[in-house]
């Protein structure tokens, strides 16, 4: 997966972030199969339950049968078809979701080789708050961050100084 960089930074923040909002006592559903990131989750103390490799768009079983109290998609909605079901299918009542962001001088990812390995979805900002809020979620804390690159030319310049990714929290609405 990070066989040329390591996004340190972005496992950076988006640690910190979590550990702001979310105790170790909580029990944390990331969605999206075991990957470096929940490891360093489960090395900070944190229990960590992922789903197994099912059509995420097709199949919600595990939100409905696993046990936990934080629900975790990071870098993963993107991939997704339809995130709205997804959104609507957490049972849990706090989550914690982070997308790259739709950047105007890149064009969308696309493997050429790896299916699942896409974006369907380039989000803005205000997309995914408006996708939390159409499917019942508050927002009540969001950071937005940049990533360089360590590489010459317009684009890597211009990755200094636009975010790249967005991090919220949400708490569901009780009705």
């Amino acid at each position: 997966m990070y066989e040329k960089t390591f996004p340190n930074k972005r496992f950076k923040l988006t640690l910190e972030f979590l550990q702001k909002h979310v105790s170790t006592s909580e029990t944390i559903f990331d969605f999206g199969v075991p990957n470096p990131f929940s490891k360093i989750m489960e090395e900070n103390g944190y229990t960590v339950k992922n789903t197994k490799g099912e059509d995420l768009d097709n199949d919600q079983t595990a939100l409905q049968t696993e046990q936990y109290t934080v629900f975790t998609a990071f870098e993963i909605f993107e991939h997704l078809l339809n995130p709205y079901t997804i959104l609507q299918n957490v049972k849990c009542d706090k989550l914690l979701i982070s997308i790259p962001l739709r950047l105007w001088f890149s064009p969308a990812y696309r493997s050429k080789t790896d299916m699942w390995d896409r974006h369907y979805h380039e989000f803005e900002d205000w997309q995914l708050d408006w996708l939390l809020e159409k499917t019942g979620w508050k927002i009540t804390d969001r950071l937005q961050f940049t990533h360089p690159v360590k590489k010459f030319g317009l684009r890597p310049l211009l990755r200094y100084f636009t975010p790249r990714y967005y991090i919220v929290v949400a708490e569901k609405i009780k009705a």
